[in-house]
C-alpha cells in the first residue's frame, strides 16, 4: 500500500519560513470539520531528513520530494523520516497518503498542543511526546511519531536542533541492535532519548533551586520571590509534559501489537519507569519551591520582628527621657513660689538633670536585657 501510492510522483511547495513566538495558538475555526488541517501562522517551513539502514549498511540524506523515499523503503528493512517544520499542509496531506493516515492523526499533527498519548490504528501507531529545551527559558515541542511496517514517521515543530542526536549516532556507528532490529525498536529508542532528556534539565533546576535556598537562607535581598514562582511556573509546565507520557508509555509496553515485539515492550516498561521517577523527582522539586516561599516569608517575618522590636526598645527608652526634659521645659519662675522648680536656681541642675537620664537609660537597658528582650536570653 505504501509503495503504491509513493509511487505517485508527488509535488509539494514551501512557503517562507517564519520566526517562532513562544506561543501555542489554535488557529481552526470552532466548529471546523474533523480533520481540517489549519498551522500557525509563522509555522516553519518543513526540511525533510530520511535516516534509511538495514544490518549491514545505511544511508542519511536530506530530501525534497518524499517520491525520494520509494526506492529507499524498497531497499532497506527500516526508513525512518523526520521532518522538522509543519508550515506545508500539502505535504502533511501528501504524507498521510503515501502512508494512509487518518485524518484525524494529520489533525494532530499540526495541532501541536496535544498532551503526550498513544493511539493504535490498522496499519500504524500514532504517539505523541514532548521533548524540552532550556536555554535562557524553558521551552517545550511536541514530537509526533507514528510506526509502520518497516517505516518511522518523525513531525517536530522546527525549533533548531533537537535531542534525537544519540540515536543518530547509534545508527552511525551501529551501536547495540539497532540497525538489527525492527521500526518499533527505533521508536523505543526515540521515546527513550527524549524521556532522558529531562534529566539534565531537571538537574539544572536541582543547581537553581539550591542556589535560591543558599540566598534564602543568608538572608540575601532581591527579587528572590519572583525567581521562585518563576521555578514554580517550569516545574508545573515540566510536569504537564512528562505526567501524560507516563500514562502514554504504561499503555504503550501494554498493548499487543506486530509492531512492537515482546523485547521492545520490555524495554518500553523501563522508560515507563523513568517517566515515573521523573514526575516523583519534579513533585519534590515543586515541594522544594513552595518551601522556599514559606520560609523567604517566616524569615522576613523575623527580621521584621527584630526590626520592630530594637525601634520599641529605642521608643521604650526615650519616654522617660521625653518626660524629664519635657517637665523641665516648662521654665515655671522660682522666685514667684517656692512651688515653682526651685531646681532651675539650683547650681548643678544641668549635669544632675543629665545624670538621671543616663541613669534612667541604664536602667531601662538593664531591665530589658534581663527580660531577654534585647541581647541573648538567659
Amino acid at each position: 500500500m505504501v509503495l503504491k501510492r509513493l509511487k505517485k510522483g508527488l509535488t509539494r511547495q514551501r512557503p517562507e519560513p517564519h520566526d517562532r513566538e513562544d506561543r501555542i495558538i489554535r488557529t481552526e475555526t470552532p466548529g471546523a470539520a474533523p480533520g481540517t488541517l489549519t498551522v500557525e501562522p509563522d509555522s516553519v517551513a518543513p526540511v525533510m531528513r530520511v535516516v534509511a539502514f538495514g544490518a549491514d549498511e545505511l544511508t542519511e540524506q536530506k530530501i525534497s520530494d518524499p517520491a525520494e523515499l520509494v526506492d529507499l523503503i524498497e531497499r532497506f528493512d527500516v526508513t525512518w523520516l523526520n521532518v522538522d517544520g509543519l508550515g506545508d499542509t500539502d505535504l502533511i496531506r501528501q504524507l498521510g497518503d503515501m502512508f494512509d493516515l487518518h485524518a484525524l492523526t494529520l489533525e494532530d499533527l499540526v495541532h501541536v498542543d496535544q498532551r503526550a498519548k498513544v493511539e493504535a490504528f490498522p496499519s500504524y501507531m500514532f504517539i505523541v511526546a514532548r521533548m524540552v529545551y532550556l536555554g535562557e527559558a524553558l521551552e517545550t515541542e511536541q514530537l509526533s511519531l507514528l510506526v509502520g511496517d518497516g517505516f518511522v514517521l518523525t513531525f517536530q515543530e522546527g525549533h533548531p536542533g533537537d535531542c534525537l542526536d544519540p540515536v543518530r549516532g547509534r545508527l552511525r556507528n551501529d551501536v547495540g541492535r539497532l540497525r538489527r532490529s525492527g521500526a518499533g525498536y527505533l521508536a523505543y529508542a526515540l521515546i527513550d532519548a527524549v524521556t532522558d532528556h529531562y534529566y539534565p534539565v531537571l538537574a539544572r533546576y536541582g543547581e537553581q533551586l539550591d542556589a535560591v535556598e543558599d540566598e534564602v537562607i543568608s538572608g540575601v535581598e532581591g527579587d528572590l520571590i519572583s525567581r521562585i514562582h518563576d521555578l514554580k511556573r517550569d516545574l508545573s509546565t515540566l510536569k504537564r509534559s512528562i505526567a501524560p507520557q507516563r500514562e502514554a508509555l504504561a499503555t504503550l509496553s501494554r498493548e499487543t501489537t506486530p509492531l512492537i515485539d515482546e523485547q521492545t515492550r520490555l524495554h518500553l516498561r523501563d522508560v515507563s519507569d523513568h517517566t515515573v521517577q521523573l514526575v516523583d523527582l519534579i513533585d519534590s522539586y515543586r515541594e522544594v519551591a513552595s518551601s522556599l516561599v514559606d520560609t523567604y516569608l517566616s524569615l522576613a517575618g523575623h527580621r521584621m520582628n527584630e526590626i520592630m522590636k530594637v525601634l520599641t526598645v529605642i521608643g521604650a527608652l526615650f519616654i522617660p527621657l521625653t518626660f524629664i526634659t519635657g517637665l523641665y521645659g516648662m521654665n515655671f519662675n522660682s522666685a514667684r513660689s517656692p512651688y515653682n522648680m526651685p531646681e532651675l536656681n539650683f547650681r548643678y541642675g544641668y549635669p544632675a538633670v543629665l545624670g538621671v537620664m543616663l541613669l534612667v537609660t541604664v536602667v531601662l537597658l538593664g531591665y530589658f536585657a534581663r527580660r531577654g528582650w534585647i541581647g541573648k536570653k538567659r
